[in-house]
């Protein structure tokens, strides 16, 4: 395989596997030495083990990083401070890319950044979408509302209005109280309804 013919099967396409790349080639040995050739090359970046983007002076644009987030882990979307920063619900920067998923927590460090992975279980997996990010990229983010419970719920102590007012909500207009408790209540969590019900407090009170 020539680096042309790599370009035109990825496309657009932020990340790229090896699998993806080997599927129906007879000699997946070529393709895993010359995967290799490339990134010694600097033509590609591995993020893992048969895990890649292209290298900065191959790109067009750099892929989002919330892209590349949901591509290291299956099953991952956005959660936690960097979905409620991506909704500007709180003022600060993230530079850890945050996401749930029903495996091992984790934290990774890639050329591209580093990204948390926190564990919930799997009947807590809900309140995302599939969420444009323009330039063609899309990602599973969770809705501001869940984004919020999910940070309560893996932070200890956080049903309370002193952990709520550290962080500093801000365009609380974005929230849907009627999703939130919604949402809420479908967890089944003492926890969450509290939460829930100390949020639509600050809300109500402006």
């Amino acid at each position: 395989m020539r680096f042309h013919q790599l370009l035109s099967l990825i496309k657009k396409e932020p990340v790229f596997s090896s699998g993806f790349l080997q599927a129906g080639n007879s000699d997946k040995a070529a393709i895993a030495r010359q995967l290799s050739r490339w990134k010694k090359e600097g033509r590609i970046v591995q993020l893992r083990r048969g895990l890649y983007m292209l290298g900065p002076d191959q790109q067009s644009r750099h892929p989002h990083l919330f892209a590349i987030a949901n591509r290291l882990r299956a099953g991952s979307y956005i959660s936690l401070h960097s979905a409620l920063a991506f909704y500007s619900l709180i003022p600060e920067h993230v530079p850890v890319i945050t996401s749930v998923f029903a495996g091992r927590p984790g934290l990774l460090d890639t050329p591209a950044g580093s990204f948390q992975f926190r564990h919930l279980h799997p009947r807590l997996l809900f309140g995302y979408e599939h969420t444009d990010l323009g330039n063609g990229e899309n990602a599973f983010i969770a809705r501001p509302e869940k984004a919020l419970l999910d940070l309560i719920h893996l932070t200890p102590g956080a049903d309370n209005l002193d952990y709520l007012h550290e962080l500093r909500l801000q365009n609380l207009e974005l929230f849907d109280l009627n999703r939130l408790k919604e949402y809420a209540g479908l967890g089944h969590l003492k926890k969450w309804l509290r939460a829930a019900a100390l949020v639509e407090t600050i809300i109500m009170r402006g």
